[in-house]
């Protein structure tokens, strides 16, 4: 039998599986930066967040643990070093949350270009807009329009597809390396990252967070943008310079943006809130469906069983 803590708040038949196969769950609500050291004392295993910090202090008080199961698919928020310094596994859940993740983007998309969020306040505040050919709450044509693709990865390609065969969009991307498959089924074009966001009428992010790309979409970036181009971003928050985001709105250097993630969660800063035209903001959704979350905590517990019965983890990170 083994010791699981547990800081994400699992689905009942979730911990129902940890207990059958004869292990102790705890669930740990911690507060804030509280550190895990205390609930990592005697624990075989950590099932946790992205939102959670596992910091090298905290592993050093974990004699015992063997395995540190991330219930999403980037793990930065985990010192893989230190980890593996102590002889810990680390895994995450890739794939299942794909296509979920991928409608969001595309739902952000939308709601950007037609100032869905924006029609909402107003009707919901007897505003109801007078109909005429220029009326109030105009938007822009996704339809027929060039989609860039910052990373070509499951997410990205996923969103791809639903821009080419949805919409009939032209597809290019910015990526490491080709993706011959990809430009065969969709006809996409790899262009450097400058022309990607020359081109592009919307603009939609899913490369990890590395000192790579953080803050890749700085000023410079906004002012390769096209004026009416909208930006989307279900990443992480990082990768793009709020600051100069907000100053890119403000200025049209760029038309709009639809975010899912911001660098400092879950604060937002105050510049884009006060945006509202052709700007969407989300609570880092790109998951969040019943069906997606319950296979992520699936994921993350069969990585944790096979692991404290002495197997290889079914998704160990890269």
């Amino acid at each position: 039998m083994g010791i699981i803590a547990c800081t994400a708040d699992l689905f009942p038949e979730h911990i129902e599986r940890l207990k059958a196969a004869g292990h102790e769950v705890r669930l740990s609500k911690r507060a804030g930066n509280e550190s895990l050291a205390p609930i990592l004392a005697d624990a075989d295993a950590l099932i946790c967040l992205l939102t959670d910090r596992i910091e090298s202090e905290a592993l050093s008080h974990a004699p015992r643990l063997e395995i540190v199961a991330n219930v999403a698919v980037g793990y930065e928020n985990i010192d893989l070093a230190a980890a593996e310094e102590r002889g810990i596994l680390v895994t995450n859940t890739p794939d299942v949350l794909t296509e979920s993740t991928a409608d969001h983007t595309f739902a952000l998309l939308l709601a950007a270009a037609r100032r869905i969020a924006e029609a909402d306040v107003a009707v919901r505040n007897a505003e109801f807009p007078s109909w005429g050919l220029q009326q109030p709450l105009i938007g822009i044509d996704v339809h027929g329009k060039t989609l860039g693709i910052v990373g070509l990865g499951r997410i990205g390609a996923a969103v791809a597809r639903r821009g080419h065969h949805g919409f009939g969009m032209s597809v290019l991307y910015y990526s490491r390396s080709p993706k011959p498959d990809l430009e065969t089924e969709l006809g996409a074009v790899q262009v450097p990252f400058e022309e990607l966001l020359k081109q592009s009428d919307f603009v939609c992010v899913h490369v990890p967070l590395t000192s790579d790309t953080k803050h890749m979409f700085n000023a410079a970036a906004f002012a390769w943008m096209k004026p009416t181009a909208i930006l989307v971003n279900v990443a992480r928050g990082a990768i793009i310079d709020e600051a100069a985001l907000v100053n890119a709105l403000e200025e049209r250097a760029i038309a709009g943006a639809g975010l899912d993630v911001f660098e400092q969660e879950p604060a937002v800063p105050p510049g884009l809130l006060e945006l509202r035209e052709h700007v969407v903001l989300a609570p880092h959704l790109g998951s969040a469906t019943e069906e997606t979350r319950r296979a992520m905590a699936g994921i993350a517990i069969g990585n944790v069983l096979a692991v404290l019965d002495g197997k290889p983890p079914l998704t160990p990170v890269p």
